[in-house]
């Protein structure tokens, strides 16, 4: 039985070469990095880490929380009858 096997992914450059740089400042490379990786899933039986959904800073989830109250009618919502009305409304907020 062979005492190694190829294995080969396909990512883009910039990730790529993000990950060269960042291991290398550990002393590894990035085989060694994705070895560690593969062997650590193994012990863990599963992902070596928590997957999670990304989460926004505190100004986006404030701003999703009120375009969603805008939605469910508990905010009124400012409307505009013409695309230059709503123009004038953005202008005018701009100078306040």
């Amino acid at each position: 039985m062979a005492k190694t096997a190829s294995l080969n992914i396909l990512i883009d450059p910039e990730t790529k070469e993000g990950a060269v740089q960042l291991f290398s400042t550990f002393g590894i490379t990035l085989t060694d990095a994705v070895i560690i990786f593969l062997h650590q899933s193994l012990m863990e039986g599963g992902l070596p880490f928590e997957m999670k959904l990304p989460r926004f800073n505190s100004e986006t989830e404030a701003d999703m929380r009120e375009a969603l109250n805008i939605a469910s009618g508990l905010i009124n919502a400012k409307s505009f009858h013409s695309v230059a009305e709503f123009m004038e409304g953005l202008n005018n907020d701009a100078d306040d």
